[in-house]
């Protein structure tokens, strides 16, 4: 605790001897399981006086100071001092402390009253606390004249709990929280404790066990495998009004939408946010990507977690610097003209002891039933989202990134094991719920909530759904009921995880085979506009043996590139938006590892295929500068009316063409040859164009990509043939293994 060197030595007066303190109260007080220490402690009124009791373990002696007067207390055992001051008014009074270490000046944190107001607590106990974080964990105030820190946690099986830190030595005798009534909030207000300091919750259990554990609200914590939460104050100034001012001018589903994922830490190992910050912006800005979207990069301990199990919900990992600083690196890319999404995890946490396991000695965070608790796959515990105070915790998660941190949207992880009761589960290890089915209603409930409060509070915000299954309405709007009964879950995007799977799965084979797979390139559009979809190829996808992407595709060095080339021209091309995990931008070889990072080096001038790998990255430039300027492949991603197939059922031949249509009409023609032999002649139909001309703005296969030179000049005149079902139409030549985007010249 902060304290202050006395002036000159006032008049001292001994307090006259105090009215003791029965036994079990002071038991009570002195292990730490007093509900209400404040009763007890700092100053109350007395027979002809003012009784002040203070309770300080390492003080030898300790007076009260009342104006120019010291007033000695008694020692009366155990770290407790007490006395009556006479017919004095004692308001802002200080407590004057010796110990070992000499005389210092401090104020007693028992002459406070409650630092958290009556709203807050009401909306606490609502579970409506839209600003949770401003309520609980650790805030530097000013409280009745005296700076401080304000601690709020929420323990309502706890006993007792007591908050430890550097300021006091790591021994909470001398600083027992009160408990607020019923709602199951503790508080204390510690003057003299600022910015910075470290500090946990001493947490009694119901069963006479205690345990230190970090602040579940804690908005900064030391670096792992430290665990202690810090106190903090944001001092950033934020530069980046204008993008939060545009960012809401148009629905993300009808806008441009091309994400690059990044595992921050291992983007360029050792790099901090600041530093990020000054090369992030410019290669993501480079390769024309609308948005980022970070891997958790809420506080885990575990780095080989990726930050998917969470135990600081809402603080920023320490490992690459400060709150502040991860602001700086927002506030960069905003200014670049990037959104920022980042992974959210409400799906399940860890169960080290420290964090929010059995917070208070009980089920508290998780589910009373140890089989609604248990997540069966990573080992972790579900969180009970049927619990008004837990469902609060969450949704106020949820708003403090993006509006604390101007996140522009939250992809959230692992919905399909939020919402199904049998998820990983065998017969007899689940219960039904109340309508004898397996939908999980509290989570229903829970993300519904979510959903609806973001959008409400934030404008411009997205959500995005990692759901693996078919669950109905993803997309949908909460206050639209679709045939299942349930309102939609309001998220803004879904993963397609379908078409990830399937598109891979063709990819992986030989191209003599994929006659045999070709409906795993063609299925997706029977449900494409089913949901508002990404399609994802993500870190999951390039992990755990299964290789990197440019590993996947069959054939030598050259044909590996050259599919992997045709297959993201592809992907641009398909509606839905895009996710493109770090690394596959330049078709890294091996499998990503977060401790070993990105293969940069086969970037550089001295590796002897750095134009391989360049090539590679080039297109994924030019695909996302023609993305961003050609309305047709996002403007119509959710309305059928912007695609339309020409050839889906050219099995033999590999191929495939479609056209996209933007909300004007103007069409982009994409045709695709996933098979290694040149086919001539490929008549297309399309549109008729006032210019009666089309021009190649992509062809994968040039050798500026590292391809092989097929092209097919610098216009297409349209010919008064009629094909499918269309006026005019184009004769092309498709160069092998690659993707050709076309659009009219004028």
């Amino acid at each position: 605790m902060t304290v202050h060197a006395t002036a000159d030595p006032p008049l001292r007066r001994r307090a006259k001897a105090a009215p003791g303190i029965d036994a079990g109260t002071r038991a009570a007080l002195l292990c730490g399981t007093h509900h209400d220490p404040h009763a007890v402690l700092g100053a109350h009124q007395a027979p002809r006086g003012t009784l002040v009791r203070c309770l300080l373990p390492y003080a030898l002696e300790v007076a009260v100071l009342v104006g120019d007067t010291a007033w000695e207390l008694r020692d009366t055992g155990d770290g407790l001092f007490e006395g009556v001051l006479p017919e004095v008014t004692v308001q802002g009074y200080r407590l004057q402390v010796t110990t070992a270490d000499g005389v210092t000046e401090v104020d007693d944190p028992y002459r406070f009253l409650p630092a958290l107001g009556e709203l807050d607590l009401h909306l606490i106990g609502e579970g409506r606390h839209e600003e949770l974080w401003t309520a609980l964990g650790s805030h530097v105030m000013t409280h009745q004249g005296a700076q401080g820190t304000r601690f709020t946690v929420w323990a309502p099986n706890a006993r007792g709990v007591r908050v430890v830190g550097g300021f006091n030595g790591w021994d909470g005798a001398s600083t027992p929280m009160r408990s607020l009534g019923s709602t199951g909030i503790w508080e204390l207000f510690l003057p003299g404790v600022g910015e910075g300091e470290l500090y946990k919750y001493e947490i009694f259990a119901p069963d006479g066990s205690r345990r230190e554990h970090a602040d579940p609200m804690a908005r900064r914590t030391e670096t792992p495998p430290a665990t202690a939460s810090i106190v903090d104050v944001s001092h950033y100034e934020w530069r980046d009004t204008a993008w939060l001012e545009q960012r809401s001018a148009r629905p993300v589903h009808e806008s441009p939408f091309s994400v690059y994922e990044v595992h921050l830490p291992s983007w360029r190992p050792g790099l901090t946010y600041r530093q990020l910050a000054e090369q992030l912006p410019a290669y993501v800005s480079e390769l024309g990507f609308t948005h980022v979207e970070f891997l958790p990069v809420a506080e885990h301990p575990f780095g080989g977690s990726w930050g998917y199990q969470v135990t600081g919900f809402y603080a920023p990992t320490a490992r690459l610097g400060t709150p502040d600083d991860f602001k700086h690196l927002i506030d960069a890319l905003h200014q670049a003209g990037i959104g920022v999404l980042m992974d959210w995890v409400p799906a399940h946490f860890p169960r080290d002891d420290w964090a929010l396991a059995e917070f208070d000695g009980r089920p508290l965070y998780e589910h009373e039933d140890p089989a609604r608790a248990a997540h069966p796959d990573w080992g972790t515990l579900e969180f009970d989202y049927g619990r008004t105070e837990v469902r609060n915790f969450l949704v106020a998660n949820a708003l403090y990134w993006c509006e604390e941190f101007h996140i522009d949207g939250l992809r959230v992880d692992a919905v399909a094991s939020m919402l199904y009761l049998d998820y990983s589960r065998e017969d007899g290890q689940w219960t039904p719920n109340r309508h004898g089915g397996r939908e999980n209603l509290d989570a229903v409930a829970f993300l519904q909530e979510m959903n609806a409060t973001l959008y409400r509070r934030v404008p411009g915000v997205v959500t995005i759904a990692e759901e693996s299954t078919a669950w109905d309405g993803v997309t949908r709007a909460t206050h639209h009921t679709g045939p299942t009964g349930f309102g939609g879950l309001g998220f803004g995007l879904k993963w397609n995880m379908g078409w990830m799977h399937d598109s891979l799965d063709y990819m992986s084979h030989e191209p003599v085979h994929r006659r045999y797979h070709h409906n795993e390139m063609t299925f997706s559009m029977v449900y494409a506009y089913s949901e508002n979809y990404v399609l994802p190829i993500s870190h999951d996808e390039v992990v755990h043996g299964k290789r990197s992407l440019v590993s996947k595709m069959p054939g030598d060095w050259w044909q590996q590139r050259a599919n992997l080339r045709a297959y993201l021209a592809f992907m641009w091309a398909h509606p839905g938006k895009q996710l493109l995990f770090m690394g596959q931008e330049f078709a890294q070889g091996a499998e990503w590892s977060e401790v070993e990072g990105l293969q940069w080096h086969v970037t550089e001038d001295d590796w002897p295929a750095r134009e391989d790998h360049l090539g590679v990255r080039r297109l994924v430039a030019d695909l996302n500068r023609h993305y961003v300027t050609h309305p047709a492949l996002w403007e119509r991603d959710t309305d059928p009316a912007g695609f339309r197939w020409l050839l889906a059922d050219e099995a033999d031949d590999n191929v495939l063409a479609f056209l996209r249509h933007a909300a004007d009409g103007t069409p982009l023609l994409a045709v695709c040859n996933f098979s290694p032999v040149v086919r001539e002649g490929v008549g297309l139909g399309v549109p008729r164009t006032a210019s009666g001309a089309w021009r190649e703005i992509i062809n994968t296969d040039v050798t500026g990509y590292g391809g092989s030179g097929v092209a097919n000049g610098a216009s297409l005149p349209q010919e008064p043939v009629a094909r499918h079902d269309l006026p005019v139409s184009l004769t092309v030549c498709l160069p092998p293994l690659a993707t050709l985007w076309l659009a009219p010249e004028d």
